[in-house]
């Protein structure tokens, strides 16, 4: 047999082959057209889901193919709330809802086999403790009814703000994410939590807040509520306080009138309690502390000036001038003395104290120093007597006698 004998004998026995496998393969892909279309009925009938492709929209039906004679009708009322119609050729979820015959179409429904699709997912994810996304559709008395999955779940006013709500905030169409609280599909109920969701947030937020923040650093607050002997704040929704002897170094209750709900400032953060979480912060050491600057203004053993403003059985409250006042202990007060109301009265700094933040006089040392004075005064002011003077007298004294 020549060479091209031979060639043409393996081309042919591979056509064959070829062949052979084609048909092999049609066969199988035959059987597995048929196994998937049986399968199809079967689910079909059995009322299951099914994906299901679009023939034609018409003005009141999408018709779809079933693999029967007649396609199968969905009505136009079951896209309602989606973008639009599906487009030819696309596949969709549908569910059967009345069988077909030789005369009538069959009737699915691809709103409830959205639902039973949403049955599920909400299942997982009420087993899974995930969230879920949702969509207001109307508000009613005591809550929400909210699209969850193609589901109408209803979510109650309490449950729909971070904090308590008394009447409601979300419009109609407002998109929400929440946690399915309560499930129960045989009775197509389904109760859901958006303030979950917002506590989680929150606590995150803190969290990341809480992380970026160190003690003893100044920081922008915001006044929540004045109170009678503090302030409530808050720092990026964090809760925080400023205690009565952390707004002033003095005059605490009339420093606290001062300051107004919904009052921007900054505030010395003291103390970060990260279980609450809760901050505490300080005002007053912002400014500096007045008895340091008493103390720089008035030295000990520094003579003062000032009116008489108080007295009492434990001394006398004395105004050096507007800003500055001081006392003078009743047994600083000196000997023999009696004092009224507006006299005018010198006296030393012996001290400031930290507490009243006024001036400690004594009016005795201002006393002892003035006699102490006039003693050096006088002996600086009286000559010396000389031995002349002295034999002098003696002189005058002996002639006398």
């Amino acid at each position: 047999m020549t060479t091209t004998a031979t060639n043409l004998q393996d081309e042919n026995q591979n056509q064959t082959l070829a062949m052979a496998g084609d048909a092999e393969s049609s066969e199988m892909s035959m059987e597995g057209l048929f196994a998937s279309q049986e399968d199809f009925r079967k689910k079909l009938n059995s009322r299951e889901i099914v994906k299901v492709k679009v023939v034609q929209a018409g003005p009141d039906y999408v018709l779809v193919d079933i693999g029967e004679k007649k396609e199968g009708l969905i009505p136009l009322t079951d896209f309602q709330g989606e973008k639009g119609l599906p487009a030819v050729g696309s596949e969709i979820s549908a569910v059967l809802d009345k069988r077909g015959g030789e005369e009538r179409h069959a009737i699915l429904s691809h709103l409830r086999a959205v639902e039973m699709l949403g049955w599920d997912i909400a299942a997982k994810s009420f087993a899974d403790k995930s969230r879920v996304k949702g969509a207001v559709i109307e508000t009613v008395k005591g809550g929400y009814i909210v699209d969850v999955c193609g589901i109408r779940a209803f979510m109650p006013l309490s449950l729909s703000e971070l904090h308590p709500a008394f009447k409601h905030h979300l419009p109609s169409g407002a998109k929400i994410k929440c946690h399915i609280i309560e499930l129960a599909r045989e009775k197509r109920r389904m109760i859901i939590s958006r303030k979950q969701v917002l506590e989680e947030d929150e606590k995150e937020r803190r969290g990341t807040v809480m992380s970026e923040i160190k003690q003893g650093e100044v920081l922008r607050i915001v006044i929540a509520k004045v109170g009678k002997d503090s302030l409530l704040v808050r720092y990026h929704g964090i809760e925080g306080i400023i205690r009565g002897e952390d707004v002033s170094w003095r005059n605490i209750e009339e420093a606290i009138k001062t300051y107004k709900r919904g009052q921007r400032l900054k505030a010395k953060l003291l103390h970060i309690n990260e279980t609450s979480p809760s901050l505490v912060f300080g005002l007053r050491q912002l400014a500096p502390n007045p008895a340091d600057s008493l103390r720089k203004r008035f030295q000990p053993r520094s003579m003062v000036k000032g009116k008489v403003t108080e007295i009492n059985e434990n001394g006398m409250k004395i105004s050096v001038s507007p800003e500055v006042s001081g006392f003078v202990p009743a047994h600083e007060l000196g000997q023999d003395h009696e004092y009224n109301v507006g006299d005018t009265v010198s006296a030393v700094v012996t001290g400031v104290n930290h507490q009243t933040y006024e001036l400690s006089l004594s009016v005795q040392r201002f006393e002892e120093m003035q006699n102490r004075k006039i003693m050096a005064q006088y002996l600086k002011e009286a000559p010396p007597v000389t031995l002349g003077q002295m034999l002098a007298n003696n002189n005058k004294d002996e002639n006398k006698a």
